[in-house]
C-alpha cells in the first residue's frame, strides 16, 4: 500500500479540503502516514492569503527534498490556493515538485499520481470549475469535537487585497439536503458541533434556500447541539438571519464580522461595499437583536495610501464596537489581486508595524474588559481536551471563548458547567459546578 503524507496550511477550508483529498485517495487504495520519511507521496495543501504562508511552504519543500535521495520514486505535490496562484514557479525543475493541483482538481489526484509514477514527468491541473462543490464526497474525519462542513466554495466579492476569487473561483453552493445528509452522518458519529464553511458563507444561495434556511435545517438534526459558521461578509446579514440566531438555541451566539479597515475611503479602495457608518450601524443592530452576541473581526493595517488619520478611524471603530477578539495583520501585497495592479504598497513597513502594535494594544484592552464581564458567570462548556497546563482541561463557551478548568476527567465532546473565577485577555478560568 502506498502511503501519503499531507501537511495543511491556512484556513479551515483547507483543513476540510485535506479531509476530501484523504477520502478520495483512500477509495483508490492509498494509506496515510504521519511521518514524511515513511511516505511514497507528500502533499502540501497551501494558502495564498498572506506572504508568510508562501515562504513557509517554499521552506518546507526545500526541507523535504532530501528525502528524494533515499526514495527516488517519492512524489511531491503542492495543492490548493498557492498551487493555483504560482504554477510556473512551483513547476520549476529546481523546486522539486512533481504535481501541482488547484482546489477544484482533487478528484483527479489518483489519475495524476498514476501518470507521474509511470512517466516520471510533472503534471498539473488548475482549471477552476463553476460547478464543483465536492457534494458527492463526504470527508472521512479523524475524530475531534468540531466538524467543518463546506457549504459553498469560491467568492464573488473581489476585495482588492484578496486573491481568493482567483484561486478558488466563483461562488457556488451545495444542495441544502446534501449538506443536511452530511450533518446527519456526523451526528451519527458522535459529533456535537459543526461549523458551516464558505469564503463568504452567509451569501449561500441554492434555488430558493438561503443561509438562514440552511442553518435552520441543520439545527433540526438530532444530536447536533452547536452550529457555528465562518467566514461571513457584513453585506449579508438580513433580519431573517439575525432573528434565527436570536431564537434558535443551537446556533451559537457568535459572529466573526470582518472590518478590515475603519476609514470609508480605504474601505472603498478595498471594495468592501460598506462605509464606516454602515458597519457601525450593523454592529449596533446585531447587538440589539442578539444582546449576548460575541463579536470577533479581521483588520488590515497599512493598506496602500492609508494615512495616520485614516488609521485613527480604524482605532475608533475597534473601540466603539468593542470586539471580543480580533485577528490583526499588516498589509502584504498578493500577486494577481486588484490592489497589486492598481495601488502602490507605499506605507513603510516600520509604520505598518507601529500601527499594528497600537491596534493590538487597544484590542487586548477590549478583550480583557470583555472577559472581565464574565467573572462570576456560569457557562456551558464543550470540552475539547487537556489544557496547556498540567491538571487542566479546556473547552469553549457558546460564544467561542476559551475556558480552562481543573481536570475533572470530563470526556472530550461532553458538556460541563463552569463558573468563571479569573480571566485574562485570552482565556476564562473557572471551576466545574
Amino acid at each position: 500500500m502506498k502511503k501519503v503524507y499531507i501537511e495543511t496550511y491556512g484556513c479551515q477550508m483547507n483543513e476540510y479540503d485535506t479531509e476530501i483529498v484523504k477520502t478520495i485517495l483512500k477509495k483508490q487504495g492509498y494509506g496515510f502516514t504521519g511521518q514524511p520519511e515513511d511516505a511514497h507521496v507528500i502533499f502540501l495543501n497551501t494558502c495564498s492569503v498572506r506572504e508568510n504562508a508562501h515562504q513557509k511552504v517554499h521552506n518546507r519543500i526545500a526541507n523535504l527534498k532530501h528525502l528524494k535521495r533515499s526514495n527516488k520514486d517519492l512524489i511531491m505535490g503542492v495543492l490548493g490556493c498557492m498551487a493555483q496562484n504560482l504554477r510556473k514557479e512551483l513547476l520549476d525543475e529546481k523546486v522539486g515538485v512533481e504535481i501541482v493541483a488547484g482546489p477544484d482538481a482533487y478528484k483527479k489526484l489518483p489519475e495524476m499520481l498514476a501518470k507521474v509514477g509511470k512517466s516520471g514527468e510533472k503534471d498539473f491541473y488548475l482549471t477552476l470549475s463553476e460547478f464543483e462543490t465536492y457534494s458527492d464526497v463526504f470527508p472521512a474525519r479523524e475524530g475531534g469535537v468540531n466538524a467543518w462542513i463546506a457549504v459553498m466554495r469560491g467568492c464573488d466579492n473581489f476585495c482588492t487585497f484578496c486573491v481568493v476569487p482567483y484561486t478558488r473561483g466563483r461562488e457556488r453552493s451545495r444542495d441544502p439536503f446534501n449538506v443536511v445528509e452530511e450533518v446527519k452522518q456526523l451526528a451519527g458519529k458522535g459529533y456535537k458541533q459543526i461549523t458551516l464553511l464558505g469564503q463568504n458563507v452567509n451569501s449561500y444561495k441554492y434555488e430558493n434556500y438561503d443561509f438562514a434556511d440552511l442553518m435552520e435545517m441543520a439545527s433540526q438534526v438530532e444530536g447536533i447541539e452547536r452550529i457555528r459558521f465562518t467566514s461571513p461578509h457584513p453585506k449579508d446579514f438580513p433580519e431573517k438571519f439575525l432573528q434565527l440566531m436570536a431564537d434558535n438555541e443551537k446556533i451559537c451566539k457568535q459572529i466573526h464580522l470582518p472590518l478590515q479597515a475603519g476609514n470609508s475611503r480605504v474601505l472603498d479602495m478595498m471594495n468592501r461595499t460598506y462605509t464606516q457608518d454602515e458597519f457601525l450601524n450593523l454592529a449596533q443592530h446585531i447587538k440589539k437583536i442578539v444582546p449576548d452576541i460575541v463579536l470577533s473581526t479581521d483588520v488590515i493595517v497599512g493598506f496602500p495610501t492609508e494615512t495616520e488619520e485614516e488609521f485613527q478611524d480604524t482605532l475608533k471603530v475597534i473601540d466603539e464596537v468593542k470586539f471580543d477578539s480580533a485577528f490583526m495583520f499588516k498589509y502584504s501585497e498578493r500577486k494577481q489581486t486588484i490592489a497589486s495592479r492598481k495601488f502602490p504598497d507605499d506605507v513603510p513597513d516600520e509604520e505598518k508595524q507601529q500601527r499594528l502594535e497600537r491596534l493590538i494594544e487597544l484590542q487586548r484592552k477590549n478583550s480583557l474588559q470583555s472577559n472581565e464581564k464574565d467573572l462570576g458567570k456560569e457557562f456551558r462548556i464543550l470540552v475539547e481536551g487537556a489544557g496547556k497546563k498540567a491538571g487542566q482541561q479546556m473547552g469553549r463557551t457558546d460564544g467561542n471563548k476559551i475556558a480552562v478548568f481543573p481536570d475533572v476527567q470530563a470526556e472530550t465532546g461532553s458538556f460541563v458547567n463552569v463558573k468563571i473565577d479569573q480571566v485574562t485577555a485570552n482565556t476564562l478560568i473557572g471551576r466545574v459546578i
